[in-house]
């Protein structure tokens, strides 16, 4: 009896097989997978959802009276939703090169889909945390005035702000293997923003006029996140390149990186702070579908001369607490 399945050409053991092998090419690049509040995806779900926060209770002093029972407190709580959204690609294969190619071109499209699931996948992410509006300018009160790079100086705004809203420091976050899981780390706030912001970070002066950036290989015993290049006092920065800037948003250009040659391009660097945003984590057994359908004889290809390798996925994202999540606009060195 042939068994009806949901991916292609393959069985439910194989396709677990693939999703694995495409999972391990996309999941070490996925910085903003680590850091979030993250949920799997459970098979036969609502297309809605959401995450829930309690609030802090009021902290101002009430005193006792002798004999009475004060009023009690309630638990305030906010739901924060999101729509999942099905992401997905796929390669065409002709049977000429299955047949001759010298290469296991399945395994190799599988590979190349997986990298490209972890860009989408975090392209998206990138989109709803670079909207937060808990913002602070390297220089001048818009983004249009922004032309100096990242100081010590702006840092430290950014981390007074997180402090005074309470935010806690990362101490834990999810595993780079393909499992669900979280594993524990030191605690500090995360910052992610483009490779083109290196340099500036590398030459972070203190007010003495000494580098304060250190790099991941003089941490000792700490062991660096993929992407990572090192920490400025207690934010540890990363990289990726799905950290788009704005072309030509900022002012007059000067020393800066500058796409036209007239206005300074304007980067953002993401410092997040614990449950500051929450995510579907590419992750679990109902994480991504692969699916391979080999060449064979249809109306649409009737020699069958065409097979296809796909994969597709749900996920969503969301700030959580728009004050626990903070993006410094700055401008680059050119």
């Amino acid at each position: 009896m042939a068994v009806t399945t949901t991916y292609g050409d393959i069985g439910t053991r194989t396709a677990a097989y693939a999703a694995v092998e495409l999972l391990k090419r996309a999941i070490p690049t996925m910085v903003f997978e680590k850091f979030g509040q993250a949920v799997t995806l459970p098979s036969n779900s609502t297309r809605v959802i959401s995450w829930r926060r309690y609030n802090s209770l009021p902290s101002t002093p009430t005193p006792l009276v002798e004999g009475v029972t004060p009023a009690p407190n309630t638990l305030n709580r906010t739901d924060i939703s999101a729509q999942l959204v099905q992401y997905g690609s796929r390669i065409e294969i002709s049977d000429v090169i299955i047949d001759t190619h010298e290469d296991p071109v399945l395994m190799e499209a599988m590979e190349i889909l997986g990298e490209q699931a972890a860009a989408m996948i975090e392209t998206v992410r990138f989109g709803v945390l670079r909207a937060g509006t808990n913002v602070f300018y390297a220089n001048g009160a818009s983004r249009s005035a922004v032309n100096t790079p990242i100081t010590l100086d702006v840092q430290r705004r950014v981390t007074r702000g997180l402090k005074r809203q309470m935010a806690a420091k990362i101490t834990k976050v999810v595993s780079s293997s393909v499992k669900f899981g979280t594993e524990a780390v030191a605690p500090s706030y995360i910052a992610i923003t483009h490779p083109d912001v290196e340099t500036d970070l590398r030459n972070m002066l203190g007010k003495d006029g000494r580098v304060v950036f250190v790099p991941t290989e003089k941490y000792g015993s700490m062991t660096p996140y993929e992407m990572e290049l090192g920490k400025v006092e207690d934010v540890r920065y990363l990289t990726t390149t799905i950290c788009t800037p704005w072309l030509d948003a900022g002012g007059a250009k000067g020393a800066m990186q500058s796409t036209s040659g007239t206005n300074a391009d304007v980067y953002p660097i993401l410092y997040i702070a614990k449950d500051s945003y929450a995510l579907v984590a590419l992750k679990g057994d109902f994480a991504v579908t692969p699916m391979v359908v080999n060449p064979k004889p249809s109306d649409s290809d009737p020699m069958a001369q065409r097979g296809h390798v796909a994969w597709k996925a749900y996920t969503a994202a969301a700030i959580l607490n728009d004050q626990w999540i903070a993006r410094a606009e700055v401008a680059v060195t050119a």
